[in-house]
């Protein structure tokens, strides 16, 4: 009986590709759940950075309304909206 060494060489090929794949997604795997709780962290400041900006923006404006600035509350609408047409926010918005 003579040895196939074409299908031996195919099936160690197949085990130790298996194995290599194995590896990789190992690796693969930890660093994604690494990867994701970065971006917990970085949306959890994200948030905390949105509502402080919510914040201080809504103080401005009180502050604005009170001292009756118009000049500085219009500069300062103007900041806000040329802010958010460079993130490409306002187009959003208008639509």
């Amino acid at each position: 009986m003579e040895i196939n060494w074409t299908a031996v060489g195919w099936v160690i090929d197949v085990i130790l590709n298996g194995f290599v794949w194995l590896v990789i997604a190992a690796i693969f795997l930890t660093l994604i759940d690494l990867t994701d709780t970065w971006t917990r962290k970085a949306l959890k400041l994200m948030d905390k950075a949105d509502i402080w900006i919510r914040k201080f923006v809504e103080n401005l404006f009180e502050w604005v309304q009170k001292k009756n600035l118009k000049i500085i509350a219009s500069i300062i609408l103007l900041i806000i909206l040329g802010i958010l047409a460079q993130l490409e926010i306002m187009p959003k918005l208008i639509t």
